[in-house]
Order: structure tokens, then C-alpha cells, then sequence
């Protein structure tokens, strides 16, 4: 029980890689504070901040299930205000809420544009601004991004660079926090799969259902978030981690159970 009365705050945690995330934490004992806009189950992506907070509870944890839309910064505060109403701090936050839009720029239209930067920069940013009190406080206290490592080839940018601007500007928001909050020993980092990962996000692309036989489950990036997020904090800071390389350096090797079709063809994920 790793975890055992530490606090984590998690976005996006109603559904794909951050209801994993929150799983993976509540069998070490963590408290889960789910953090989402979903309070009813989508009916194209299933999935709750409610559906989430039972899981967790019957895997052991403790559960606060919130509906904030990180849009808004009002919410977020009211979201954390609650977490620490509740739980008496924040130990660990997991900035993985996201919205994911690949098009060019001539068919990118503003509301796709502001809906990525709203959620994935300006969220990760105010969300991150609001829990840094408590993570200040805490012991052994990480922020992990979901975002991928900075890599300015332009192939990364050409048909999506609008989806690429936010995703980049999410581990410059990693990168930033790192500088700025080492002195108090709170450790900032970023974490990408290095294939695409099996999530309604992926289901719901042109393809979809092909890539998601090429994909692996989420529970590699949950298992590789774990290790990290066991790492002392003042010595595991300013990272762009992988989770291959993770769990590589933890002796796992053999990644065939994450597969979603064991032994098919993975698809590499974006900007690796």
C-alpha cells in the first residue's frame, strides 16, 4: 500500500488512461479525487466521475467523485477547495484531461482550436496553479503531465499543428513547474506512451477501429505512471518520460500482456 493516505487529484478521470491511473492508485491504499466533466455516462464513451469513484472504492481506495469542467477556473478551485475539504491535502496530480482534434489548419475551425487550448493548456495550467499550495505542503509531492517530449520536426506539426501546439505547450508546462517548484521539493515531469493507447479518443478517429487492435491497453501508461510517481520527488524532476522506458529500467521487458490483440502490430503513438 504505497499510497496509503496520499491524495490524488486526476483529470480526465472518467474514462481511458486516467480511470486506470485512478484504479492503479486505489490498490495502494490513495485516496482518489476524480475530477471530470462526465457525471452521467456518455452515451458514445461511457463512463462517469461517479462510475470511476465505485471502481475506486472497490479496489480499495478512497473516492471523491467531482464534475468540474477545467475550462473554468472557478471550478477548479472549488474542485480542489473540496479535495482538501475532504481529504486534507494534495500529495499527487495527474494532469491527464485532454481534447484531441488532428486537423490541418484550413479545417481546424476556432471552437476545435479554443476547445484544445482551453482544455489542454489552460486547464493543465490553472489546475497546476491551484493544487501547488498543497503540493508544497505535502510529502514526496509529484505533478506528472500526460504530454510528450518537445521534438520541433516539422513532420510533427504538418496536418495537426494546432492539436501539437497544446500537447507541446502541456510539457512546457511540466518543464516550467519543474524550475519553479524544485526548491520546494515538488517534482514536475511528463509521461507518453510510445504506442497508441486503446481509448474512446482512439475509437472515435477516422480508423478507429483498426488502431485500437494496434494499440495497448491503458494500463502501461497506469503501470508506468505508478513507478514514477514512487520516485522521490526532489531527485525525479524535469522529465520527459516514455512509458517503455519506464518499465524498462524497472527489469519489465515483456510488454505483451499490455497488448489490446496480443501479438499484433502496435501502432506508434505521435511525436515518437
Amino acid at each position: 500500500m504505497i499510497f496509503k493516505g496520499k491524495t490524488a487529484f486526476i483529470t480526465g478521470a472518467s474514462r481511458g488512461i486516467g480511470r486506470t491511473v485512478a484504479l492503479t492508485l486505489a490498490r495502494e491504499g490513495a485516496n482518489v479525487v476524480i475530477v471530470a466533466k462526465s457525471t452521467e455516462e456518455h452515451p458514445k464513451l461511457g463512463g462517469s466521475v461517479f462510475s470511476v469513484a465505485k471502481e475506486v472504492k472497490d479496489a480499495g481506495g478512497q473516492a471523491l467523485a467531482i464534475g468540474c469542467d477545467i475550462r473554468f477556473e472557478d471550478q477548479v478551485q472549488e474542485a480542489v477547495d473540496k479535495a482538501v475539504e475532504v481529504f486534507g491535502g494534495i500529495d499527487i496530480l495527474i494532469n491527464n484531461a485532454s481534447a484531441i482534434n488532428l486537423t490541418n489548419v484550413e479545417a481546424t475551425e476556432p471552437k476545435r482550436f479554443d476547445l484544445m487550448f482551453d482544455i489542454n493548456v489552460r486547464g493543465t495550467y490553472f489546475v497546476s496553479r491551484a493544487c501547488i499550495p498543497f503540493l508544497k505542503k505535502a510529502s514526496n509531492p509529484h505533478i506528472l503531465n500526460f504530454s510528450p517530449p518537445i521534438n520541433l520536426d516539422h513532420k510533427w506539426f504538418t496536418n495537426h499543428s494546432a492539436y501539437t501546439m497544446s500537447k507541446y505547450n502541456m510539457s512546457m508546462i511540466a518543464i516550467g513547474l519543474a524550475g519553479e517548484l524544485k526548491k520546494y521539493g515538488v517534482a514536475a515531469n511528463t509521461l507518453w506512451p510510445r504506442t497508441i493507447i486503446a481509448t474512446a479518443a482512439i475509437q472515435n478517429l477516422p480508423g478507429g477501429e483498426m488502431l485500437m487492435k494496434m494499440s495497448r491497453k491503458p494500463e502501461i501508461m497506469a503501470d508506468a505512471a505508478f513507478f514514477i510517481l514512487k520516485k522521490p520527488a526532489a531527485e525525479c524532476t524535469g522529465n520527459s518520460f516514455i512509458d517503455e522506458n519506464v518499465l524498462a529500467e524497472q527489469g519489465i521487458t515483456d510488454l505483451s500482456a499490455y497488448s489490446v490483440i496480443p501479438g499484433s502490430q502496435l501502432y506508434t503513438d505521435l511525436f515518437l
